[in-house]
């Protein structure tokens, strides 16, 4: 069954990293590199010291640092573990997929980018709810865009992606849970 789940999870892969061309290579990479939404990051920050002042942004600071740690360590505990080579890495896969990425590394399961991402997405959009509330809508889509785009640049299967984005929710909603509960407990707040 699992050997099925993995065949299927490749043949997936294959057609989603085949929808690509040249013509948007440059955006999916752009849109694939961590240092590409630093200033959404900048802007997700002034937001939370806006609506909750300094003291509490100090608490968000270190809950989002612990939560980011959290994630990337489980990450790698995931990736070292299974220990599921890349596609990229794949060489049954070689001539029927599109590598473009800068870098292949070694295993994939699951996704940071997709935990990461998402994770930072449920906190955002959950602790600014009462001020944007839609705001969590806008970030689980751009979760879900930074995370496709692991598989157009040749990466990660959709599992890997898939586990991720739950896993960075769950990570998300949980650090999210412990900043409220920080800030009740160490903030006054009127």
């Amino acid at each position: 069954m699992i050997d099925q789940l993995l065949h299927y999870d490749t043949e997936l892969f294959v057609f989603l990293n085949n929808l690509g061309s040249e013509t948007w290579d440059g955006l999916w990479l752009t849109i694939t590199d961590k240092l590409t939404f630093i200033p959404l990051y900048a802007v997700l920050l002034y937001l939370l010291y806006k609506k909750f002042g300094l003291k509490s942004m100090l608490v968000f600071v270190i809950v989002i640092a612990l939560m980011v740690t959290f994630t990337d360590q489980i990450t790698n505990v995931f990736k070292r573990g299974f220990q599921r080579p890349r596609p990229c890495g794949a060489e049954d896969l070689v001539d029927r997929v599109r590598f473009i990425a800068v870098r292949c590394g070694k295993y994939g399961f699951f996704s940071g980018h997709a935990s990461n991402t998402m994770g930072a997405a449920v906190f955002a959009g959950l602790t600014l709810k009462p001020f944007y509330k839609n705001l969590i809508y806008f970030m689980v889509f751009w979760s879900l865009v930074v995370a496709f785009s692991r598989i157009y640049v040749g990466v990660h299967y959709p599992l890997d992606i898939l586990c991720g984005l739950t896993f960075g929710a769950f990570s998300g909603f949980i650090f999210y849970k412990q900043a409220k509960y920080l800030l009740k407990r160490f903030v006054k707040t009127e």
